[in-house]
């Protein structure tokens, strides 16, 4: 990601969304700071440039996080929108492109 990020922005909205897939706010935050593939997330870019990061937990579980990045006074933070653990195909699929 460019530039410094300041931290995470988690609010009742976000925390709801991402625990009902189990995931813990300390996953997400420690996958996101380490070295995810991130792409664009056209198809949700509607209203502020979305994103989609794949990695892994510190446990090496395949995770997916869509996120935004939002900026208060001149600082960026990463606020996750929702996340999840891979599933079972996808995860194969991450491994495969892992391994090339």
């Amino acid at each position: 990601m460019d530039g410094a990020i300041a931290g995470f922005e988690w609010d009742w909205g976000n925390l709801e969304k991402c625990r009902k897939h189990g995931v813990s706010t300390a996953d997400i935050e420690n996958m996101l700071i380490g070295e995810p593939r991130i792409a664009p997330d056209l198809r949700h870019s509607e209203k502020e440039a979305r994103f989609i990061a794949v990695g892994r937990n510190l446990s090496g579980r395949a995770m997916f996080v869509a996120f935004t990045i939002r900026e208060r006074e001149g600082k960026k933070f990463i606020r996750p929108v929702t996340a999840r653990y891979m599933h079972k195909k996808e995860s194969e699929r991450y491994e495969e492109t892992e391994s090339s």
